[in-house]
């Protein structure tokens, strides 16, 4: 019994771990106790052995596990046609939003608009075409500020469309100025759109930080 204690501490040396005893403590009961002795040879010899030993030959199924991994990740097509789509929104409402500007820009310039307007209100109706249209083209650059200025247009673009169509009914406009305003709402809806389609991608992480219970 008094010998089990060096021994356990000569088998953790041989593998390499702390033995839990001093160096010489059990190197001095080795020299003083040949049955300890014999069974650290034998140790040593069964330990030589087993780390010389040739591994046993094991089949390669490196081609059978390549044949059986899918042949792309799953929701790789999904995340292609959504940056697809994204990509699409960006360039549209950047060419709504150059054509917005083109369509302002008269007015800024040289004070005339439809209908004969005064010098100021022709200015003013440009200032206004040209702040939305740096709107969308902001939000072609950079899609997070969909959100913000989704309210602002938005609301521009329902009280333009409800006034239009009371104008139109009433006869103070011309159908050719309505269409015009075409422009403006069709930017609206693709702002409208990215500013979805980001609150959906702020929504997934969320949803997949959620514990399912067992």
């Amino acid at each position: 019994m008094q010998c089990t204690p060096y021994r356990e501490a000569l088998s953790a040396r041989l593998d390499g771990e702390s033995p839990g005893l001093p160096a010489g403590e059990l190197d001095a009961h080795l020299d003083a106790c040949p049955s300890c002795a014999a069974w650290a040879r034998q140790a040593e010899l069964v330990t030589r052995r087993a780390r010389l030993a040739p591994a046993p030959a094991v089949p390669d199924l490196t081609a059978t596990v390549l044949a059986a991994l899918p042949r792309e990740l799953p929701g790789t097509a999904a995340a292609a046609r959504a940056r697809l789509a994204a990509a699409a929104l960006r360039l549209a409402l950047l060419a709504v939003g150059v054509a917005q500007a083109a369509f302002a820009w008269p007015s800024l310039t040289t004070g005339t608009a439809a209908m004969s307007a005064p010098v100021h209100m022709a200015h003013e109706t440009g200032a206004w075409n040209l702040g939305t249209a740096a709107a969308f083209l902001a939000v072609a650059a950079a899609p997070r500020l969909a959100a913000g200025a989704l309210p602002f247009l938005g609301t521009f673009a329902a009280l333009l469309a409800a006034l239009t169509v009371a104008d139109l009914r009433a006869g103070h406009v011309h159908a050719e100025r309505a269409v015009t305003h075409l422009l403006l709402l069709a930017g609206v809806a693709l702002v409208g759109s990215v500013a979805w389609r980001g609150r959906r991608r702020r929504a997934l992480p969320a949803v997949g930080r959620q514990r399912v219970p067992a």
